[in-house]
């Protein structure tokens, strides 16, 4: 296969990677705080429409991203509300998060189906991003991809190095017991639960501004899901979750070569099912082969915390 189209394939692969990272890291972290947030579909949709409105209405692509990350956020601050002050079910309230964002957004989107907006400018460096392969693989994307990668790095840290990350561990392993040395278990789950809110959102708009500069209904198809199961893939760990990311990237534009080149006597929408049967497969083997014990999942993940008084 010429360089060219091996470079070209290695960046369909990238930019179908980057959502899920986006998305599953910011959930990563809610887990870690011991949160199950099920509404990641639901988070990443609104996301999506709202960074592609603001985009399209103020032409600048920033706007958008910010919009995005906001939209997120205030879905996740819904799912705040409802699971960490009022103590609903976390896994019904993530559910409805879900079907509340996909309905909600095929209502904002109507007047923006068909409408094209300019994709995010990519950062090229002159006499660099030309060099073949390494060149358009390192030094050729927008700054969404290099920000996704950035923030596995960011999250390594914080969660293995600063005082704040060890607090929100410590909170999702044992809520009673840092909070009966002072901790605010609430307010660091609150903070945890905006961020992946964020994260999500930035999700999404990185599929409408850069992946498919335009907005579809219903245009995440299940990305959210594969998000929540590449957390349970990647052990709770940032660097596991980024090669898991861009594995289950490359199953999506696998399926998708599949389908152009022909060839293979299999119905398309068997074909288009090949990322989530490959989800479906790898929990499966995790869940009963010898890593079972090994997933290190926080103690008190999807446990309501109601504090003494």
């Amino acid at each position: 296969m010429p360089i060219d189209a091996v470079a070209l394939v290695l960046l369909t692969v990238i930019g179908s990677a980057t959502p899920l990272l986006f998305a599953a890291l910011g959930e990563l972290v809610v887990e870690k705080s011991g949160v199950l947030n099920l509404g990641v579909e639901g988070m990443m949709i609104l996301g999506a429409v709202a960074a592609f409105g603001v985009a399209v209405t103020t032409g600048s692509g920033t706007l958008g991203v910010l919009a995005g990350a906001a939209a997120g956020m205030a879905m996740a601050f819904i799912f705040g509300v409802l699971t960490l002050t009022l103590a609903a079910n976390q896994v019904a309230t993530g559910l409805a998060l879900t079907i509340f964002g996909l309905g909600l957004s095929a209502l904002l989107g109507v007047g923006f189906i068909g409408i094209p907006v300019e994709p995010l400018p990519k950062l090229m460096l002159p006499g660099v991003s030309d060099l073949p392969l390494i060149g358009p693989l390192l030094f050729g994307h927008d700054a969404l991809i290099y920000l996704s990668i950035f923030a596995v790095a960011a999250v390594a840290w914080f969660l293995k190095k600063s005082r704040a990350g060890m607090i929100l561990r410590a909170v999702g392993e044992s809520d009673i017991s840092a909070h009966s040395i002072g901790y605010d278990v609430i307010a660091v789950r609150y903070r945890a639960v905006l961020f992946g809110g964020a994260m999500a959102g930035l999700g999404g708009a990185f599929l409408s501004l850069v992946y498919t500069p335009l907005w579809n209904e219903g245009m995440t198809a299940g990305r959210g899901w594969i998000a929540l199961a590449l957390v349970v893939f990647a052990s709770w760990r940032p660097w596991r979750l980024l090669a898991g990311a861009y594995l289950f990237g490359g199953v999506t534009i696998l399926q998708l070569y599949m389908q152009g080149a022909g060839g293979f006597d299999i119905p398309a929408q068997v074909m288009s099912m090949l990322p989530y049967l490959a989800t479906i497969l790898v929990l499966t083997i995790i869940a009963a082969g010898p890593w079972k014990g090994r997933l290190d999942a926080p103690a008190c993940l999807g446990k309501p915390f109601r504090p003494s008084t």
